[in-house]
């Protein structure tokens, strides 16, 4: 990746708005801006001081055509989001100004930026590490205001801070390993080894509280992937509907009106949940159905959630039964719908593997909730029994909380090269071995941050991002 060049792009969406910006940013930023530009006051880029806006005019220089009326932001290496000159070109929103403006600042020098090349830039010139740099792409896509504030934390450093921590108790500890393999003649102790331990059983405490916490991060980050299961006609678009608080899938007496899975996000306790209507659950004949059937079966099991639907209003059904024990092994909440209604669930009929989870109810148990999707009754009820589902298993602050998969997998292998030098400590192993295990935990932690990332893995973390960040 070529770094010494002058890039640009549209940091803003394309469409119809009030403002769109053109970013420049490299050693040339400024006096390609500047040939692009003239001000009522005559008054040029590079003269402007760093942090300041001028009012003028975008004009082709060619031809000296005014292209567009523009607010110019100046900001000067180092302090700028990539340490390099940056320019940003304030013009009006529209698709025709923003990529004429663009087309002269390329004609006059910039190269087109690649995906998340600002970002990119702003990474190798030591501004930000990779975590930091993954912040920020999960800011720009948080879902909920609790996603953006984990995202923002991290972004500031929050995660990072902690990992250095760790990384610093790595290397401290690797040191006085290495030092007895270069001065071989002192042997390691018993109370050398019973140190060792120690701060091996500190890092081991440190990174297993960093993997726990990711289950709360990553749905934070991605969503709480829940499914609403059940058989036709027992409510489950109507939930769907009721929860939406808007029309968003047909509901209609007729069974196999629903054929496939309908998504949506909701933000229930700032929790993202991405809520999927399913097709009723029954044996069919029709192909169309069968299909949707099918991929019922599979939001089920790839759901971190199961919304378990019953029709408080008829006796159960085979099909209920089978579903209650298909979904026993799962994260599952029994939702008994149509409250509205005269009710008919006879518990005493269901069979000794299904009472269990159904006889929970008279216990007051809150995996069993009771609504009408169609009076809106024992909603926030299961709002609330959703959001526990994932809230109980936080207890870290968003500083401290892990949003990224690629974070837990190298977390993972820190842990299990900790744990491998633990054995190895017990054992009294030599210390090339114990060498060889800390310098692996080294490089998995330094995989997060970026010290020992592959270029391969940078390029397609930043290629998820957009043009112009």
């Amino acid at each position: 990746m070529h770094t010494d060049d002058t890039i640009a792009a549209i940091s803003t969406p394309l469409g119809s708005s009030g403002i769109g910006i053109v970013r420049l940013s490299g050693k040339d930023a400024v006096k390609i801006a500047d040939k692009n530009f003239i001000s009522p006051k005559k008054k040029k880029i590079k003269q402007t001081p760093s942090h300041r806006i001028v009012y003028g005019h975008i004009v082709n220089p060619k031809n000296k055509e005014i292209v567009d009326e523009a607010l110019v932001s100046v900001m000067k290496a180092p302090n700028t989001y990539t340490k390099e000159d940056i320019v940003e070109i304030n013009c009006h929103g529209g698709i025709v100004p923003l990529r004429r403006v663009l087309e002269l600042v390329i004609n006059s020098g910039a190269r087109l930026a690649e995906p998340g090349e600002f970002t990119q830039r702003a990474f190798l010139n030591g501004r930000i590490d990779l975590a930091q740099a993954e912040a920020v792409l999960d800011t720009i896509n948080a879902m909920t205001e609790q996603s953006q504030k984990t995202a923002i934390a991290q972004l500031r450093g929050g995660l990072s801070k902690k990992l250095g921590m760790i990384r610093e108790e790595l290397i401290e500890l690797t040191a006085f390993v290495e030092a007895h393999i270069d001065f071989p003649e002192e042997d390691i102790t018993s109370l050398s080894l019973k140190d060792m331990k120690k701060k091996a059983l500190s890092i081991q405490h440190s990174l297993k509280k960093l993997i726990n916490s990711s289950r709360y991060g990553i749905i934070l980050r991605e969503g709480l992937k829940t499914a609403i299961i059940g058989r036709p006609n027992v409510g489950k678009s109507s939930l769907l509907n009721a929860l939406l608080e808007h029309d968003r899938a047909i509901v209609t007496e007729t069974p196999g009106t629903t054929r496939d899975v309908i998504e949506e996000y909701l933000n229930i306790s700032g929790i993202p949940v991405k809520i999927m209507d399913t097709a009723g659950i029954r044996e069919v004949k029709d192909i169309a159905e069968k299909e949707g059937v099918k991929r019922s079966l599979k939001a089920m099991e790839d759901a971190d959630l199961v919304l378990l639907i019953l029709d408080g209003s008829s006796t159960l059904h085979n099909t209920d039964k089978e579903l209650i024990e298909k979904s026993l092994s799962k994260n599952v909440i029994l939702v008994i719908n149509k409250t509205d209604l005269s009710q008919k669930i006879e518990w005493n009929d269901v069979g000794a593997g299904f009472k269990p989870a159904l006889t929970k109810k008279a216990t007051g148990n809150s995996q069993v909730v009771s609504i009408s999707a169609k009076e809106g009754t024992g909603l926030d009820e299961l709002k609330n029994r959703i959001a526990d589902t994932v809230l109980h298993s936080n207890t870290e602050s968003s500083v401290n909380i892990v949003t990224n998969l690629r974070h837990v997998h190298a977390l993972e292998k820190a842990l299990l090269s900790i744990e491998a030098f633990i054995k190895a400590v017990v054992r009294k192993t030599s210390p090339e071995f114990l060498s060889v295990e800390l310098r692996e935990a080294l490089d998995a932690i330094g995989d997060i941050t970026g010290i020992t990332t592959p270029e391969d893995v940078l390029n397609r973390i930043f290629s998820n991002f957009c043009i112009g960040k």
